[in-house]
């Protein structure tokens, strides 16, 4: 697969509402992103996303993605603390993992939250990535994980918003798609999984919450930052 376009509930993800949709070989939903566009192809979202805001029907080419599979799929990646837990990063690694592309874009992921006005494309909702969590420590950080972990299996990651955003990811815009994955300093990044494995952070259920006593979250920070150095350092070069 080719191109992948991942719709959050930002409001830059409203830019994308009359798009054409030949760039793009699949579309992902994150929660209430399905409203955006009819033509997407899988919605994302955890099992706490209240009923009454889920899709009351779906197409035959539809699906939704549950924990039962993103959860695995994440762990493919080496788990939430490492990767993040919330749905953005989520939804990136659980396509990077079912679909393959070669490249994934994100709009309305920014995770940018201004003190007055909507915060969300359909007004005002709750920061979930702001909230008081050890995985989330550093966004810019995870997404440079993120970034880092589809650039090794082929895959750039390249953000469509033109907004404030948390992503480390390259701009981009839907006519000017990237061919090759995106450069990383690989030394760096290689220090960061040496550091993940010595850590041993890892929660097979994905319910990390429940172990979260064992997380140090100055090591988190130090690990954070080496992720983050693994792409400044390419880009300085």
């Amino acid at each position: 697969m080719a191109a992948v376009l991942i719709l959050g509930s930002g409001p830059s993800v409203m830019d994308c509402e009359h798009w054409e949709r030949g760039p793009f070989d699949r579309i992902v939903a994150i929660n209430n992103a399905w409203r955006v566009r009819p033509d997407w192809d899988d919605l994302i979202h955890p099992s706490d996303f209240p009923v009454e805001r889920r899709p009351s029907s779906l197409s035959a080419s539809q699906h939704i993605v549950t924990a039962n599979a993103y959860v695995p799929a994440q762990n493919d990646f080496g788990g939430f603390v490492y990767a993040g837990g919330t749905m953005a990063f989520t939804a990136g690694y659980w396509a990077l993992s079912a679909l393959k592309p070669s490249v994934m874009t994100f709009l309305g992921c920014d995770m940018v939250y201004p003190a007055t006005g909507p915060t969300h494309f359909y007004g005002t909702g709750a920061p979930d990535p702001l909230r008081q969590d050890v995985t989330l420590r550093s966004l810019p950080a995870k997404s440079a994980r993120l970034q880092i972990m589809a650039a090794r299996a082929g895959c750039a990651c390249i953000n469509l918003s033109t907004a404030d955003s948390q992503l480390v990811f390259p701009r981009g815009n839907p006519s000017g798609l990237p061919a090759a994955a995106l450069p990383y300093d690989q030394a760096i990044a290689a220090r960061a999984d040496a550091e993940e494995a010595r850590l041993n952070y890892y929660v097979p259920s994905g319910k990390y919450w429940k172990e979260e006593d064992r997380f140090d979250p100055a090591a988190i920070d130090a690990l954070d930052a080496m992720w983050l150095s693994a792409v400044q350092n390419s880009l300085a070069s």
